[in-house]
């Protein structure tokens, strides 16, 4: 199963685009969109849906149009959008229950199913509560599980750990990755260990545009060399931010660690260099290509 996004284009108006000539190739596996507010993730990921319509360009699945014909995906879609809704007054059950009804899905084993995936986003023992009476986080994983209702074999999550605890976090990577090897799943985050920890492949996005896609060793072999750390005192911090692009700073003892990005040719004195992360080769994509 394959994605194939040629040319994709979407202008809100004159004076904003969300997607400007954007082509890329998505297979089965799980592909981490990064990229800062504003990039087009959310964008590129409605359009997937069918929910928004490109202004130009065509999104192929398995050599189908689904701009043209949308009912292609949508019988084997799953989707957390950004901004999730619920019906409060509802408890998961009868939530799910009805999710499932919209999207053509019944049976004598859907009770099952539901069961299954109220385990998976550890809301068993909440599930008879009115949605309504959830944190923030447990709405997030309800629409979780609402996305993996109709076993579909393309998942779209954007931020979907929003609101998650670190435990919730880890149990919400271990359920995507089981069904990654018969799925193709696109993931967008702000927070990069989330892709990092799961991601096959990842995708940077800035201002409508891809940046680079590849897998996480290839990306990040684009800041080798170029990420450092110094040793400074208190008072020289803030100037050195004026100059560099710090990425982290740390306290030692009396004075502070700074890892920063560094591609001039001189270092500064007392830097070391050091291998780069995913987080690092990101920052420096998105500042190369501000």
């Amino acid at each position: 199963m394959t994605l194939e996004i040629k040319g994709l284009t979407k202008q809100y108006n004159s004076q904003k685009t969300g997607l400007s000539d954007y082509s890329i190739t998505i297979d089965k596996g799980i592909l981490g969109l990064l990229g800062p507010n504003g990039a087009g993730k959310s964008t590129l990921m409605k359009i997937i849906a069918t929910i928004s319509k490109p202004t130009k360009g065509s999104v192929f699945l398995d050599g189908k149009d689904i701009v043209s014909n949308p009912d292609f995906i949508r019988k084997i879609l799953g989707y957390l959008p950004q901004d999730f809704g619920v019906y409060p007054n509802l408890n998961a059950y009868e939530f799910l229950t009805y999710i499932a009804a919209m999207k053509g899905v019944g049976g004598k084993g859907l009770r099952q199913r539901i069961d299954m995936l109220l385990e998976g986003v550890n809301l068993t023992a909440d599930a008879k509560m009115p949605i309504g009476t959830y944190s923030g986080g447990m709405k997030q994983r309800i629409g979780i599980a609402q996305a993996l209702l109709n076993d579909p074999k393309v998942l779209i999550f954007d931020e979907p750990t929003v609101g998650l605890d670190p435990e919730e976090r880890v149990r919400f990577r271990q359920l995507i990755a089981e069904l990654a090897n018969d799925c193709i799943i696109i993931l967008s985050s702000h927070i990069v260990s989330d892709i990092e920890t799961i991601a096959d492949e990842v995708a940077i996005m800035q201002s409508g545009k891809l940046i680079t896609k590849g897998d996480q060793q290839d990306i990040i072999r684009q800041a080798m060399g170029q990420i450092y750390e110094v040793v400074l005192n208190h008072n020289e911090v803030g100037d050195f931010k004026m100059r560099y692009k710090v990425i982290d700073t740390s306290r030692q003892n009396d004075r502070m660690r700074v890892r920063y990005i560094n591609k001039d040719t001189e270092t500064v004195p007392g830097s070391t260099a050091i291998s780069a992360t995913l987080e690092d080769a990101y920052l420096l994509l998105t500042l190369n290509n501000a």
